[in-house]
C-alpha cells in the first residue's frame, strides 16, 4: 500500500470552516485553495462566497454536503456547534473546535490555525502586526489621558430587544480603543442570553458617553435608541454619540475584530476624547 506523507506534512488539505474567522484567517494566509466549505453567514472575504459552497448555518450545518466534499478538518466555534461537532466526529471526520472568547484566546487560536497549514512564521508576523496596531491605539489614548482627556463610558448594544451588552473581547476591545464599558460584569458571560440587561433604566443610570450598536447582522437603527423612553438624558443620546459597527467587523473573533472593528471604535472614541478636552477647556 503506497502512502503519501509528504502530502500530509502541512496539515489539513481539505478544511471545511463553519465560521466566517477561520475562512477570512485562512484567506489572509494565502490558503484559501484548502478552503473546501464555508459557512453560510461568511462576508469576509466577500469573495468567498463566490468561490465556495456554503454548508452550514451558525448552529446547524448540512451534514450530507459537509461528507460530500471530503474534508480532513473541519473548524468550527465553541460549545454552540458542539452537536455539529459531535455528528461529523461519528461519521470519522477530524473536527477542532476553536473556543476562543477574549483578545488573547483570539490571537492563540490564529497562530494554532497558521500552525496547522504550515504557516506558522507568516501567522506569527501577522499577528505581531495587528498586536503593533492595538499597542499605537492605547499609546494614542495614553497621551490624551497624560493631557487631561477623559475616556468616555461606553455602551455597546449586541441586541436591542432584549438590550444585550458586550462579549469580553468586544468589552477588551472597547478598553484598548480609549473607552471604559458600562457592563464588563457581563463581559465574562460567553452566552448571549446571560448578558440581557432586563431593566434598560440601568443602562441610563450608567450614563454611556458612546453607544456603539452591532445588531447581529440586523441594521443598527440609532434613531430608535434615541426615542426609547427615559433615554433622551443619556449622554450619547444627547450629544449625538450613537454608532453603528457592522456585526462582520466585531462580533466575529478572528482577524476582522482585531483589525476593522476596533479601529472604528477608536476613531469614534478618540474624535469623542479630542472634543470633550476641547468643550471643557472652554468652560
Amino acid at each position: 500500500m503506497n502512502i503519501n506523507i509528504a502530502s500530509h506534512l502541512h496539515g489539513p488539505q481539505r478544511i471545511v470552516c463553519l465560521t466566517e474567522e477561520t475562512t477570512e484567517w485562512l484567506y489572509l494566509l494565502g490558503q484559501e485553495s484548502r478552503i473546501v466549505g464555508i459557512s453560510g453567514y461568511t462576508v469576509r472575504p466577500a469573495k468567498a462566497r463566490q468561490e465556495k459552497p456554503r454548508v452550514s448555518a451558525f448552529l446547524s450545518a448540512k451534514i450530507e454536503k459537509i461528507l460530500a466534499l471530503k474534508p480532513d478538518c473541519v473548524f468550527g466555534f465553541s460549545d454552540l456547534q458542539a452537536d455539529i461537532a459531535a455528528e461529523l466526529i461519528r461519521k470519522g471526520v477530524q473536527v477542532t473546535v476553536f473556543n476562543q472568547r477574549s483578545v488573547a484566546e483570539i490571537f492563540s487560536m490564529l497562530y494554532q490555525v497558521a500552525a496547522m497549514v504550515g504557516e506558522a512564521k507568516q501567522g506569527l508576523e501577522k499577528i505581531s502586526a495587528m498586536q503593533s496596531d492595538l499597542k499605537a491605539m492605547t499609546d494614542a489614548v495614553k497621551v490624551r489621558i497624560a493631557n487631561g482627556a477623559r475616556r468616555p463610558k461606553v455602551f455597546f448594544e449586541e441586541w436591542d430587544v432584549p438590550h444585550i451588552s458586550a462579549i469580553r473581547w468586544v468589552s477588551e476591545l472597547i478598553g484598548i480603543a480609549g473607552g471604559d464599558d458600562c457592563f464588563p460584569e457581563l463581559a465574562l458571560e460567553p452566552m448571549g442570553k446571560q448578558r440581557i440587561i432586563a431593566d434598560g433604566a440601568e443602562i441610563v443610570r450608567r450614563d454611556p458617553d458612546i453607544i456603539f450598536g452591532s445588531w447581529c447582522g440586523k441594521k443598527f437603527r440609532p434613531e430608535n435608541v434615541a426615542a426609547r423612553l427615559g433615554w433622551a438624558e443619556v449622554a450619547a443620546v444627547k450629544n449625538q454619540q450613537l454608532f453603528e459597527i457592522k456585526s462582520p467587523d466585531i462580533l466575529q473573533p478572528g482577524p476582522a475584530a482585531l483589525t476593522d472593528g476596533v479601529k472604528k471604535m477608536h476613531a469614534f472614541i478618540i474624535a469623542w476624547m479630542d472634543a470633550d478636552q476641547r468643550s471643557r477647556a472652554m468652560t
